[in-house]
C-alpha cells in the first residue's frame, strides 16, 4: 500500500491508540498526535496599560491559550501549508526561538 508520509500523518510512534481532542474550529474529534497545536500567550491587560505598567517595573502575567485544529481547518486557517508530493515525505524545519 502506498504511503504519503513517513509518519502516516501521526506522531504516536508505537504507542497504540492516542487520546482524542476536539478541533477548535469545526468541533471534529481528532487524535491528539495528528491534530495541529497552536499556542499563544494572551495578556490580561490592555496593550496601552501594559506599556505603562512595564515602564513602572511591574510584572504583568499572561496566560497561554492552546488550540487544536484538524488538518483541514489548519490548512484553511494557514497554520500549515499545502506541500508538494516530494515535500510531504520530509519533515518541515522547526523555527528556532529567540
Amino acid at each position: 500500500m502506498p504511503v504519503k508520509r513517513k509518519s502516516r500523518g501521526r506522531a504516536k510512534g508505537g504507542k497504540g491508540r492516542g487520546a482524542m481532542v476536539q478541533c477548535s474550529s469545526c468541533g471534529q474529534l481528532v487524535p491528539r498526535d495528528k491534530a495541529k497545536r497552536v499556542s499563544r500567550r494572551i495578556s490580561m491587560v490592555d496593550s496601552a496599560l501594559y506599556k505603562e505598567l512595564r515602564q513602572k517595573g511591574t510584572y504583568v502575567s499572561s496566560r497561554t491559550e492552546t488550540r487544536y485544529y484538524c488538518v483541514s481547518c489548519a490548512v484553511h486557517r494557514g497554520v500549515v501549508k499545502v506541500r508538494s508530493k516530494n515535500e510531504r515525505k520530509q519533515r518541515p524545519r522547526r523555527r528556532q526561538r529567540r
